[in-house]
């Protein structure tokens, strides 16, 4: 343990708490929370001492120092994101955003605005870009960035994170050529010549991002602060990061210990990280106001579907010679697993595909009869595909499948497609494996989808996208009740991360964070739940995002 760690750990651990003695009453709302078994409960008042919910539906006059006058309005907990990119949001909020392109061309029209916009920027960087949503359905080239930009490098990843579109520039810069092999893990898209074409897919992506300048610390905090106030004023008050390098582990710890975290963050430490060992070495840290707990790691299994990179047990429908691409090899899963489980951290391995998904449940079962973590929650981040002999192995080894609701309907213009109707039994299986009797932490993976819990909670309980359609819902048959969803986003999502005792639910002892919000959840149509507009963020009892007019 380094003295520069060691000294920042026992500042933050032993930090007075920064809230002096304050009560708050909250009156007059139509409140919802879930208790410790899960089930939904209504109140009109709560009081707040000290940061913490003191009790609710208290009776009596009470002498507090502050009072919230809700109006009537709804108020719920604070919503939990079981799986995002803290700093990814932010640099997506920051940098050039490729959500909207119809094409390939009007992505580097939008690109050539930006680049021109910020002549001092070194390289041109963005997300968001989704062949699948463009007519002819095919991933972009270097030639049709050149023709915009040519003067810098760019780089632009997909919307997914696990691809990325370079101009000739940066494939220059990076040393790719026609000569260049396949990383392990990873795949450059070629022309019918071998010639680089310009996208880079899954460990390939390395090859240019080893390239790129280093984020600074001050990057990191515009970043914070971007994504932070935005997950406030959706309604998020604590996250999941799945995947923080060493870099960001410091920037974090010097962030909790100054208080300046604008949510409640569990960090997984990436697997990739070449310090892994000595941070698993640091041990656990949990800060006392628990704005930052570090207790987990997160591995890298496969890519994703709309890539193919996603690794499946048979060959794609849509492409019979592609069977995706595993990230961490197979023969390197003992030796990961079985140090993270030995380190007493838990492990959130992430699989997208039914072969991924598949090896990873194996070797979760190989390493708990080898050491002592199969208390630990460990978790499969995504668990997309899964073949159906798999699907009941989550509840019996105790392994969560953390999901995020809005790819199912983001995926569903192309899902079946790639693996076919067969496969689709296993897919985004959530009603199944609830039944199964494992919890489902819910999120995001925000930037790759919006950050807005309530488009999650609609997917969940609707299989629609936000135009209602298909009517009857996609594959229907898994979708969630909207207590499940509700849960998804709260309390299993605060015991994916050890943290159930502390937040997810507005019970007594716990920490005040809650939202009012414009619409009655549980008394809308399910087609609506979308629509909810957050008005004010609380963390622990003091308000922290307000929307304008209110």
């Amino acid at each position: 343990m380094t003295i520069r760690f060691r000294t920042l750990l026992t500042a933050l651990l032993l930090s007075p708490v920064s809230l002096l003695a304050d009560t708050l009453l909250v009156k007059d709302v139509n409140g919802y929370t879930l208790n410790a078994e899960g089930d939904l409960i209504t109140f009109s008042n709560m009081l707040v001492e000290d940061g913490k919910v003191a009790g609710l539906n208290v009776s009596g006059s009470q002498q507090t120092d502050r009072v919230l006058d809700g109006g009537g309005k709804t108020l719920l907990p604070g919503l939990i994101d079981a799986h995002g990119h803290l700093l990814g949001l932010g640099a997506n909020l920051l940098e050039v955003d490729l959500r909207d392109s119809t094409s390939a061309a009007e992505a580097a029209e939008t690109v050539a605005a930006y680049a021109f916009a910020n002549p001092e920027q070194r390289w041109i960087t963005g997300r968001g870009w989704n062949q699948e949503l463009w007519s002819d359905r095919a991933f972009p080239t270097a030639s049709v960035l050149d023709e915009k930009i040519s003067d810098r490098p760019v780089w632009l990843t997909r919307v997914d994170g696990h691809a990325g579109w370079a101009n000739s520039q940066t494939l220059a810069l990076a040393g790719i050529n026609k000569d260049t092999p396949d990383p392990a893990g990873g795949k450059i898209v070629r022309d019918m010549d071998g010639k680089a074409t310009g996208v880079l897919i899954d460990n390939a992506m390395a090859l240019v991002e080893s390239r790129m300048p280093a984020a600074s610390a001050k990057q990191y905090a515009a970043q914070l602060d971007a994504a932070g106030q935005h997950l406030l004023s959706q309604g998020v008050t604590a996250m999941h990061d799945a995947g923080i390098s060493h870099a960001v582990y410091d920037f974090y710890l010097q962030q909790a210990v100054e208080e300046a975290l604008p949510v409640r963050i569990y960090a997984m430490i990436a697997a990739t990280d070449p310090d892994l060992n000595q941070l698993l070495a640091n041990g656990p840290v949990i800060g006392k106001q628990d704005f930052l707990h570090i207790r987990s790691v997160k591995a890298y299994g496969d890519g994703a579907l709309g890539s193919r990179g996603a690794a499946l047990l048979a060959p794609y429908s849509d492409a019979p010679h592609q069977e995706g691409l595993m990230v961490t090899q197979p023969e390197e899963f003992a030796s990961l697993f079985n140090t993270v489980l030995d380190a007493g951290f838990q492990l959130n391995f992430h699989a997208i595909g039914d072969r991924a998904n598949h090896l990873a449940l194996n070797q979760f079962e190989k390493s708990f009869k080898q050491t002592d973590g199969k208390a630990l929650r460990n978790r499969i981040e995504h668990a997309q595909v899964i073949d159906v002999a798999d699907l009941p192995r989550f509840a019996e080894l105790g392994v969560l499948p953390s999901m995020q609701p809005t790819h199912a309907t983001s995926d569903m213009n192309m899902a079946e497609d790639r693996i076919g109707e067969d496969r689709m039994a296993g897919a985004y299986a959530w009603k199944t494996l609830l039944e199964s009797g494992i919890p489902l932490p819910l999120g995001s993976d925000f930037p790759v989808e919006l950050a807005n819990p309530f488009y999650g909670l609609h997917a969940a309980v609707t299989r629609q996208d936000r135009n209602n359609q298909p009517v009857k819902g996609w594959y229907a048959h898994e979708a969630m009740t909207l207590k499940q969803a509700f849960k998804g986003f709260t309390l299993d999502a605060a015991y994916a991360g050890h943290m159930e005792k502390r937040i997810g639910t507005l019970e007594e002892g716990k920490w005040a964070d809650f939202i009012l919000v414009d619409q009655d959840i549980f008394a809308i149509p399910a087609t609506e739940l979308w629509k909810t507009t957050v008005l004010q963020t609380y963390l622990a009892g003091d308000k922290v995002f307000e929307a304008s007019g209110q």
